[in-house]
């Protein structure tokens, strides 16, 4: 591969192009801990990677590089990398674990895997299709050897990385069946993404992100923006809450993304003066509660802009200052989203409240979150076509989210529909976790649900159905679950509801539409996990009456709206 110096159209924007331009340039790329890597050594080093990945591609199969790391500078070598050479990225995500993990891997047709010593250890006893030496080691004496042989190579030109349509990435998000969704990203939609010049961020700003590279936001919603403008990008090799205002003085930051918890867990922390003393101006993120960004404003000073996006692009909702504090916000300026009826595609009438704010006609209100004219922007998931029509009808695009919109074009959040769940910003189905839960011997049959979390997300739900319900056993369920060396990090169940028989459809498939809106409002033995610790004990009234608080103080009482009980609340505020 030779050196290019022709100028791109810039009308059809790459990834490649966007390195390109910073070749020459001296200004700060990237910080890590204790190092730092200038523009033209950031480009430098992902030159070396692009020519390893070319000398080390097999036959002419997809060339997939799977990415099996923590947040440090060899990802983004590696992402950049690919970029200069045709190559595309999978994100492996490092909450997998055992057959689950090798079926991504596989899935995804991945013709290496880039790791370290350490994660490597997870892969040991797996069958991912790859012979032994196509698993390098980025930590390794013989790593180094490899990258040392380019140290003089020019960027290369190559064709493929040209091309606006090549894949760059895999990111894997949630399924309703439990095969791999892997979500397309072309060079040409990331550097289109960096281009939009995200919360007006430039060349002097220093974007700092502990976020998970594997998924989307930490690469679309932060290292993108300077990629394009110049800027500098701070990385965290992981999410801490005890060292993140030490990061952002470290670094002098002056923006972060988030998403989930990530909030909740900083402000856990107990306040400190040096939080008014960083350069953080802004903040942007995802399912904060309304709470948690008032509490972030009064202590950091800063107000975080939230907003709803899907991972593939096309539907997004953004937060304004006159959005309701339990509303998503409206849609982007370049989208026309709407509330549908997905089995008539009419859209669904506005949101009806009380003088309480509670939702009067939910059944009729309640629609997917659609962008009319979205299908366009969707490049499907990664041998799933299946699954890729379900999100996509002519040119709507369907989020596969449930919502509502009121009289002024606010959108509210509703749930999730079909399979997914989402636990600590973290993409599942509920058809893995249903599995794993199966081999539990002491009971005929488990299904799995998502439930909306008091704060933010989700909380994965479980039905167990047993002959003899009083027999759970909750010491001995929680040690099965440790003994489960395929369990996600985030799948355990945090409730359980013990029945003697599920509800079924007339066509007798379990009906989680029901269990779904039930949720702990039954008779039913309800086991609760209150803490991240694996130990359940039964759910009281004393515990329903406090979640209940949480929901109302961090405005998701619009979750719980049409599971209650006809007048539940009404009692309990009676008492």
């Amino acid at each position: 591969m030779t050196g290019r110096t022709t100028q791109p159209d810039e009308t059809a924007l790459t990834t490649a192009d966007l390195l390109r331009r910073r070749a020459d340039d001296d200004h700060d790329a990237l910080l890590f801990e204790d190092s730092r890597w200038s523009w033209r050594e950031f480009v430098a080093e992902s030159s070396r990677r692009a020519h390893l990945l070319h000398d080390l591609r097999a036959g002419q199969g997809p060339f997939h590089v799977g990415v099996m790391l923590e947040n440090v500078p060899e990802y983004l070598f590696m992402i950049s990398g690919a970029a200069l050479c045709g190559a595309t990225v999978v994100g492996i995500n490092l909450t997998r674990r055992g057959a689950e993990l090798a079926d991504d891997i596989r899935f995804t047709d991945c013709q290496l895997i880039i790791t370290d010593s350490a994660l490597a250890e997870r892969l040991d006893g797996l069958d991912l299709g790859l012979d032994p030496e196509r698993i390098l080691l980025v930590d390794s004496p013989g790593y180094e050897k490899l990258i040392d042989r380019y140290q003089e190579a020019d960027i290369p030109d190559c064709p493929a990385a040209d091309d606006p349509q090549t894949r760059l990435l895999l990111l894997f998000t949630s399924g309703s069946t439990g095969r791999p969704k892997a979500v397309i990203c072309s060079t040409g939609r990331f550097a289109g993404i960096a281009s939009r010049r995200h919360m007006n961020l430039g060349r002097a700003d220093i974007s700092y992100n502990a976020m998970p590279i594997f998924h989307g936001n930490a690469l679309m919603a932060c290292w993108s923006n300077p990629l394009y403008t110049g800027g500098t990008f701070a990385l965290a090799r992981r999410f801490s809450a005890s060292r993140f205002v030490d990061d952002l003085l470290k670094f002098e930051a002056t923006y972060f993304n988030y998403v989930g918890r990530a909030l909740a867990y900083i402000l856990a922390r107990p306040e400190r003066r040096e939080e008014k003393c960083t350069r953080l101006r802004t903040a942007f993120g995802t399912e904060a509660s309304k709470a948690d960004r008032a509490e972030f404003e009064r202590r950091f000073g800063v107000v975080p802009t939230e907003s709803y996006g899907a991972s593939e692009g096309g539907l997004g909702i953004v937060r304004t200052p006159d959005t309701p504090d339990d509303a998503l916000g409206r849609p982007q300026a370049d989208m026309t989203a709407a509330i549908l009826n997905t089995e008539t595609l009419e859209e669904c009438p506005p949101a009806e409240f009380d003088e309480f704010g509670r939702l009067l006609n939910a059944d009729e209100a309640i629609g997917e979150m659609v962008n009319m004219t979205g299908g366009r922007m969707f490049e499907g998931y990664y041998k799933n076509p299946s699954a890729g029509a379900e999100r996509v009808r002519g040119d709507i695009f369907l989020s596969g989210d449930l919502g509502y919109r009121d009289e002024n074009g606010y959108f509210y959040f509703a749930g999730r529909s079909g399979e997914k769940i989402r636990v600590d910003s973290e993409n599942f189905s509920a058809a893995p976790v249903e599995r794993i839960l199966s081999r539990y011997s002491r009971i005929a049959l488990a299904t799995v649900y998502p439930a909306p979390d008091e704060r933010t997300g989700d909380q994965v739900m479980a039905t167990f159905q047993m002959a003899e319900p009083h027999r759970f056993d909750p010491e001995d369920f929680a040690e099965f679950l440790r003994n489960q060396p395929d369990l996600g990090t985030k799948w355990a169940p945090k409730y359980i509801r013990i029945v003697t028989d599920v509800p079924i459809t007339a066509t007798r498939k379990i009906n989680k539409v029901i269990l779904r809106n039930e949720l702990w409002y039954v008779d039913d033995p309800i086991f609760y996990r209150p803490s991240g610790d694996m130990r359940y004990r039964l759910l009281t009234a004393a515990d329903r009456d406090r979640i209940e608080d949480e929901f109302e103080t961090n405005g998701r009482t619009n979750l719980l709206a049409t599971r209650q009980r006809s007048g539940d609340r009404e009692t309990r505020n009676s008492r």
